[in-house]
């Protein structure tokens, strides 16, 4: 996982090799050989590349995509993973999302969509940060 994570992530942010490995203050062939899932980054270059690349260092190492293409999420992002519409529209949201945004059974989610963006769930106490919604002050 990590080593498709490693190539993924340079590439979307249009490093080379050689960019990363003069970052890390290492070899190209150490970062080609990271990527070919030939050896293993250490604790110290892991968290070096988990900040290069803004991501968790539970990420990079850990992140599948399902089969779907997407990239390893930024921090304070998260990809859970793929559900399927059921019959009558139902989903199942994921224990770790639950977890994550502390959703217990019985409490209300609040589904919000941008026609172009997609849909989101959204747990209903965080509806107002969701839509950076405040209080205007009224004109006297």
């Amino acid at each position: 996982m990590i080593n498709m994570n490693l190539k993924n992530l340079r590439n979307y942010h249009g490093y080379t090799q050689e960019d990363v490995a003069e970052y890390l203050k290492v070899s190209r062939q150490a970062v080609a050989k990271w990527e070919k899932g030939e050896s293993m980054p250490d604790i110290e270059n892991c968290m070096a590349l988990a900040n290069l690349y803004n991501v968790t260092i539970d990420n990079l190492v850990n992140f599948e995509d399902g089969g779907i293409g997407l990239n390893v999420p930024p921090k304070g992002k998260h990809f859970f993973c793929a559900v399927t519409v059921g019959e009558r529209g139902q989903i199942v949201i994921p224990k770790k999302a639950r977890d994550v945004f502390h959703i217990k059974p019985g409490q209300t989610v609040i589904v919000v969509g941008d026609e172009e963006r997609g849909l989101a769930v959204v747990p209903e106490t965080y509806i107002n940060s969701f839509f950076n919604l405040s209080k205007l002050p009224l004109d006297d």
